[in-house]
This record gives structure tokens, sequence and C-alpha cells, in this order.
């Protein structure tokens, strides 16, 4: 589904519009480095911040000293890593919380025990942390998709638009997602939410892509970026965002991991890749940022 947002936003009929999203900046030093060194060369044309995690001082650091750059929130209810975890910032007498006290690793937990005042707090809480290290904030989205109900169908998008409304913000949901078209049932959800967020001023987009998390036994760097590549060549008309996890490769991302540390490091140099760079160009497609649909929001609010 395509809606009026690339008109509103200015494009020309018919135009390919696509936004580059590093997820997971602040989660390790070793997303860290990536980030910020795709963002600085323009590779990336957003991030979203883990801020309950321990390397996010220094990543909300970078993004209080770099305002220009499109510095979003991701916000957390879930720790997935075995030998690397965090908790809530509203502490640990909350639903949000397994039996050590940190996130639950899986998305399940958060679907089915987790209170929507507890989801309300914490969100809010992590928007404000960001807020008050000096970031910009220019849209929220979500890590694992914990709030989508998409394994129950008990979301808390309730709270997640209320806050994207107070705040002015756009929010990761797409009208459609790739592959579902034959899921009447995903599809109406996706129609109910999307209306939701209509009715609140709430920006979002018309598709969300991207390419698979788990490596591949023998995979190569170039059967990753040639899919990536296809990828972008698939683009429809409308606004999609595309959304990666580019990491350095290196020993403290595989101590903290359980899997995909050798994808992430493809990740992050598919993107600086002159045969990636040459396929957008050869595609047309146009490069937004979050700050557009965060102005267009504000815009109409105003």
């Amino acid at each position: 589904m395509t809606s009026d947002l690339a008109d509103r936003l200015g494009l020309a009929p018919g135009a390919r519009a696509v936004i580059i999203n590093a997820d997971d900046f602040g989660m390790c030093h070793a997303a860290n480095t990536a980030i910020t060194q795709l963002l600085d060369a323009g590779h990336v044309d957003s991030t979203t911040l883990m801020v309950p995690c321990a390397w996010a001082p220094e990543a909300m650091a970078f993004a209080a000293s770099r305002t220009d750059l499109d510095v979003g929130v991701h916000l957390v209810l879930t720790s997935e890593w075995t030998d690397y975890r965090w908790r809530p910032l509203t502490g640990a007498a909350s639903t949000l919380v397994d039996g050590a006290g940190y996130f639950p690793a899986d998305v399940l937990a958060i679907e089915e025990l987790a209170t929507v005042d507890d989801v309300a707090a914490e969100i809010a809480a992590q928007l404000q942390a960001a807020l008050d290290a000096g970031v910009d904030v220019t849209h929220l989205d979500n890590h694992m998709g914990s709030v989508y109900g998409l394994l129950t169908g008990r979301d808390f998008l309730g709270p997640v638009f209320e806050l994207a409304a107070r705040n002015g913000l756009p929010f990761r949901l797409p009208r459609s997602m790739e592959g579902t078209d034959d899921d009447a049932a995903l599809q109406a959800k996706l129609a109910e939410a999307s209306a939701a967020a209509d009715s609140l001023g709430v920006e979002i987009i018309d598709r969300l892509w991207s390419h698979p998390f788990e490596e591949v036994p023998g995979e190569s760097y170039e059967q990753v970026r040639d899919g990536f590549i296809a990828l972008l060549r698939a683009v429809p008309a409308g606004v999609t965002e595309i959304y990666l996890h580019p990491m350095v490769d290196d020993d403290e991302l595989r101590s903290v991991v359980d899997f995909a540390a050798a994808k992430r490091g493809h990740e992050l140099r598919l993107l600086s890749d002159p045969a990636v760079l040459q396929a957008f160009a050869d595609e047309g497609l146009v490069r937004l940022g979050w700050r557009d649909l965060r102005d267009l929001q504000r815009s109409r609010r105003a």
C-alpha cells in the first residue's frame, strides 16, 4: 500500500524514496564505531539509539554533538543476547523484567506479561533520557518488534502513538510489510494501526524492508551485497525504510552477540561499497531522513 506521504513531502510523482536506517546505535562499541562512520560519510540516512544499553552514553554524546544528523530512539523492551543484558530505566519492580532483573530475551514474554502502564513509563523514560542528553530526536522505532503484537495480537501501539504525538515524532510503522500480501489478518492489523496513527497525526512510512538477520552457512560477502542490491532494485514508489545492523566485526562484537557477527560486519562494508552506491544512482532512488517526516508532522500540528 502506498499513501500520499511522498506527495506531501514534495517528491515527484512516482518517486521511489528510501530511508536507510542503522538500528542498535549504543548497543556496544562495535555498533557505535560503525554507525558514526556511516553517518559521517552519509552512507546511512538515520540511526536509532538503544538507550538502556551500556554503550548508549557514547552514542548519545556523539548525537548531541551532531544535531544535524537524524537520530531516533529505538524503544527497547527486550534483551536478547545470552552474555550481554540490559535492564529497564524504570527499575526492576516492573512487569518488564525476567527472573534475573533484565528485560526478557523474547517478545512473547512482553506481549503476555507486560502491563500497558509499565510499557508507557519505560518508553517515555527512554525518550526523555535521550532528550536530556541533548539528542535532537527525529523519530521513534522499536527493537525486535516488541510493541506490534505480532505473536499474540496484544500490542502496545497505543502508548507508543501517544508518546510520538505528544513529542511531534514519527514512528516506524509500515502500512504494508514485505511478503505479507496473502496474510489477511496481518494486513487488517496494519490497517487498524495505521488508522490509529493517522488519527493522532503521527507520520508513518509506506513499507518496511530489511534482509535476513541470520547468516547462511557459507554465505560470502558478495552474496550479501548482491542480495542487498536486489532489494534496492525492487523498491517501489512511495517511502520505504530499509533497516540494517552495521557493526564492526571484532572481538567485542563476537563476545556480545550469539549469532550473525559476520553478517553485521558485511552490512558495514556493503553500505560504502561502490557497487551499492552505484545501485542507488542507477535506480534513481531518492534518499530521505526521518527529519523530513518529523518536519512534516510538526508543520501539520502547527
